[in-house]
């Protein structure tokens, strides 16, 4: 399996059937609420990797690249919104495997863009851009999933939300989810930084190419994982990521202190409330 490979003839990622619904009812009414429309696609990888790649088409003569689904939503009209979630829905028959239901793979990515949202507004970066690479961050493992049955059999070793999860997939295959989830990025020219948050946040001041966004996600995907994983107080400290956080000014407390989400309402990695963003 090789990264470029993937790229040619990837399998349509799956969206939410929930969302969807949620959308196609709001999309149905005589005047759609464009806030509900916003905040539910927002809730799904998916679909905002869609709307940002068609409001970053090159038709639209933008003198700069669109990072959120905000601004992309005031680009387009609804009928193409409705056009990608009709077509979204026609594309249920995605299987991520036993070893990562999608709903747990929705609400881990949701998690992650709350927490990266939150870091971002305390080191005053683009709020918007970190929810973003927050949320779609992991779409890459999907796509190694369904071009390679080698992705789930390393499960057994390393679980999918693991946090040693991308050193593993490199170790094995070479290239990671975060790889695939940039090059995803790229194809669907989304602004260049975005795409170097993706590359780079396994490892984000490794890098020439330092970008501060990377060690935000890196943290974010750090703590959505940990939830995952059910770490408790010695675990987290022990794992935690204290090298990129000292690089950004922050310590564990900090960090724990920007939480956005009562954890206590998941369950399993199943949340038991209804989904907010």
């Amino acid at each position: 399996m090789q990264l470029a490979d993937l790229l040619l003839h990837p399998q349509p990622l799956p969206s939410s059937p929930r969302t969807l619904a949620l959308l196609l009812t709001e999309l149905k009414q005589s005047q759609p609420d464009l806030r509900r429309i916003d905040q539910h696609i927002k809730a799904d990888p998916a679909l905002t990797l869609r709307v940002l790649q068609a409001a970053n088409l090159p038709s639209f003569a933008l003198t700069r690249q669109v990072s959120s689904v905000s601004e992309a939503l005031a680009l387009l009209h609804l009928d193409q919104v409705q056009d990608m979630v009709s077509q979204a829905v026609g594309q249920a028959s995605f299987k991520a495997g036993p070893g990562l239901p999608l709903a747990q793979f929705w609400i881990y990515s949701q998690n992650c863009a709350r927490v990266a949202r939150a870091l971002a507004g305390l080191l005053q970066y683009n709020q918007q851009a970190a929810y973003v690479v927050g949320l779609v961050h992991a779409l890459g493992e999907l796509v190694m999933r369904a071009a390679s049955p080698a992705v789930s059999e390393l499960d057994d070793s390393c679980p999918a939300v693991d946090l040693r999860r991308a050193l593993s997939e490199r170790q094995v295959f070479g290239f990671c989810y975060l790889d695939v989830s940039s090059a995803l990025a790229a194809q669907a020219q989304l602004p260049q930084i975005l795409c170097d948050a993706l590359a780079y946040a396994d490892a984000p001041f490794d890098n020439e190419a330092c970008e501060p966004l990377a060690g935000v996600l890196h943290l974010a995907e750090w703590r959505a994982r940990a939830n995952q994983m059910g770490l408790q107080k010695n675990a987290l400290t022990v794992t935690f990521p204290s090298r990129v956080a000292e690089m950004l000014g922050l310590d564990i407390d900090m960090v724990l202190q920007q939480d956005p989400i009562d954890w206590s309402r998941q369950a399993g990695g199943r949340m038991t409330a209804a989904t907010q963003t």
